[in-house]
């Protein structure tokens, strides 16, 4: 499995599956409804995270929850900026979590290592270029449209060939675009434009991924829908709210890894920390 993972020129290699953080700088966030938005709470819930195990951070400024409306660019960059400084002052790897190039440019410019956009570069053709010319790392996730109506794009035929080809169109757009392919994660937009079932035909085929593509991949599962539709069963029983979903998120951690993820993007860390680590340990056993 390790051979599988595959490496991200500019980011460390870890000899597992990593795990990003997640620091939410929105008052709106489905999985954690504006905790972190505060400044100075963003910074030490960052700090927290590592103390946790978490070997990147991914902060973002914009809520892409289903239904989200977009903030203007001088507020994201608001709330953004003073995290990313902070925190890469405090010696933290950092991910920006954005669709806006002149976010991802300013946040790289405060120390941010990877870019880390929902939309795979196709929200902002400004992207793809700042990118390249900074020479950053950067995460291309399947998307089909924006927040506000991506539950009406959720019409698959076969959503695991349909998903690593329109992955595959994306991640060619940013290598034409100058992004060189040893920086390009790819990541399948779990929740993005799909609903439970779909979400759950790629976990169960994250294996076609990487051996595909021949691309790390990031695995973001954490407190999503679809978990909460299988932790609530049969009938018509409510799911459990998202912070109520993280022993779920660690099972599709423990998943991810043993499938050669490079990453799993997490709000609860030590979980997960602690779910990589032990299907490490089964790697080396075998």
């Amino acid at each position: 499995m390790r051979a599988l993972r595959g490496r991200v020129a500019g980011l460390p290699e870890w000899d597992r599956c990593a795990v990003m953080g997640v620091v939410n700088v929105t008052p709106d966030s489905f999985s954690d409804g504006g905790r972190w938005f505060d400044h100075e709470v963003a910074v030490k819930h960052g700090l927290d995270l590592v103390a946790r195990g978490a070997d990147l951070v991914d902060v973002g400024g914009e809520s892409t929850r289903p239904g989200a409306t977009r903030v203007d660019e001088a507020e994201e960059l608001r709330r953004v900026l003073p995290v990313v400084r902070d925190l890469t002052a405090a010696g933290v790897l950092v991910s920006v979590d954005t669709m806006r190039a002149s976010v991802a440019e300013r946040a790289l410019a405060a120390g941010a290592s990877l870019v880390n956009d929902v939309s795979g570069g196709r929200a902002d053709p400004a992207m793809v270029p700042v990118v390249a010319a900074a020479g950053a790392p950067f995460v291309v996730m399947h998307w089909r449209g924006r927040s506000v109506d991506m539950n009406d794009r959720a019409v698959y035929g076969d959503v695991v060939a349909e998903v690593i080809d329109e992955l595959r169109t994306a991640v060619d757009g940013a290598v034409a675009g100058g992004i060189a392919a040893e920086r390009i994660v790819v990541d399948p937009g779990l929740g993005f434009a799909k609903n439970a079932g779909h979400d759950l035909a790629l976990v169960a085929a994250l294996g076609r991924f990487r051996a595909e593509l021949g691309l790390p991949l990031l695995v973001a599962a954490s407190r999503k829908r679809f978990l909460g539709r299988v932790l609530a069963g049969e009938g018509d029983a409510a799911p459990p709210p998202a912070r109520e979903r993280d022993a779920a998120t660690a099972a599709v951690t423990a998943l991810a890894a043993r499938e050669g993820a490079w990453a799993v993007r997490v709000h609860e860390v030590r979980a997960s920390a602690d779910a990589v680590r032990v299907a490490r340990a089964v790697e080396g056993a075998a």
